[in-house]
């Protein structure tokens, strides 16, 4: 399931698997069918 946050005045939408961050909730959405649920490898 997607999260939705608030962060600097703009609405995100997280990945709960991995915390990848969308602006979009339908790509967070596409993002979490395929995630691994694991941190990504690359520093955010």
């Amino acid at each position: 399931m997607v999260q939705q946050t608030q962060r600097d005045g703009t609405t995100w939408y997280v990945c709960e698997g991995c915390g990848m961050m969308f602006d979009l909730k339908v790509d967070a959405e596409d993002h979490e069918t395929a995630c691994d649920h694991e941190e990504p490898a690359y520093i955010q």
